[in-house]
């Protein structure tokens, strides 16, 4: 585990936090969930500027900067010997404060790392999932990476009572994302998918499927679409940085194949991970 700038002899069952912590007491922090293959870092530079603009957005102070954290995060994974695939955990909070809402502007951020081994989901990629409508009640700033999920949590939990794998959000009509994933639909040859904005987060898997679909001639349209436009999709499919691209097979009762843009996305995917590691 990786606190502040001290790389320290501790797991998660003995790891201490201040009850006066306020992302314990508030949800006052941010994160990111970083991709390892083989004991590297996939997209780092693209997490570390989403980390970056998440701080921002909630004014948190930095508590470190960017090549003397990258270092940390090399050291821990050249002190846990981790050369598998995994995926590393990294939380910042605003500090510590007795607890008020109003929070003091000369906090000192506090920040730790963990790493955990995650396999290539190869069961999702081939069977695909299942998701379930659900009406988005999370925060209207989706954009930030922040550590209030409970609208996430509930609505997963939900799903997965059902028989789901995820909720597939909806606000005023339209279709945002998923609750732990941006959504893709296929309709006639086109990849669309909700535009960047405060009502879903900018996943990096999103961002470089988007990227992938035009090295490929994939013909790509970035517009919000109804609830409605669901019953033409051609193929769906999901995006989240442990899981790659997992085909969509079934949205409540309606079925959907593993499509041929699906299955050639996940493919070029797979052979432009070694691109982007670090």
């Amino acid at each position: 585990m990786l606190w502040n700038h001290e790389i320290i002899e501790r797991t998660k069952d003995n790891a201490m936090i201040s009850l006066e912590d306020r992302g314990y007491q508030f949800g006052d922090g941010v994160y990111e969930v970083i991709r390892i293959y083989d004991g590297r870092f996939h997209s780092l530079k693209w997490h570390l500027d989403r980390l970056d603009y998440s701080m921002r957005e909630l004014g948190i102070q930095p508590p470190f900067d960017r090549s003397a954290l990258i270092a940390d995060l090399q050291a821990l994974i050249e002190k846990n010997q981790f050369h598998d695939d995994g995926k590393l955990y990294l939380q910042v909070t605003r500090g510590l404060q007795p607890r008020d809402h109003v929070y003091q502007s000369d906090l000192d951020a506090i920040y730790y790392a963990t790493i955990d081994r995650f396999d290539k989901p190869f069961q999702m990629w081939e069977q695909g999932v299942k998701v379930t409508l659900q009406e988005d009640i999370r925060w209207l700033r989706c954009d930030i990476k922040s550590l209030n999920l409970l609208g996430n949590v509930i609505a997963k939990t939900k799903a997965q009572s059902a028989g789901y794998y995820e909720p597939l959000l909806h606000r005023d009509g339209i279709i945002r994302e998923c609750g732990a994933s941006n959504f893709f639909m296929v309709q006639d040859g086109k990849l669309l998918t909700h535009p960047l904005n405060h009502l879903i987060l900018g996943g990096m898997t999103r961002k470089k499927v988007l990227k992938l679909a035009g090295e490929l001639n994939i013909e790509v349209e970035e517009k919000e679409f109804p609830v409605e436009a669901l019953e033409d999709a051609d193929e769906c499919f999901l995006t989240a940085t442990p899981l790659e691209v997992v085909p969509i097979v079934q949205i409540d009762q309606q079925s959907l194949p593993i499509g041929p843009i699906t299955k050639k996305l996940q493919q070029y995917y797979r052979e432009s991970v070694i691109k982007d590691l670090y």
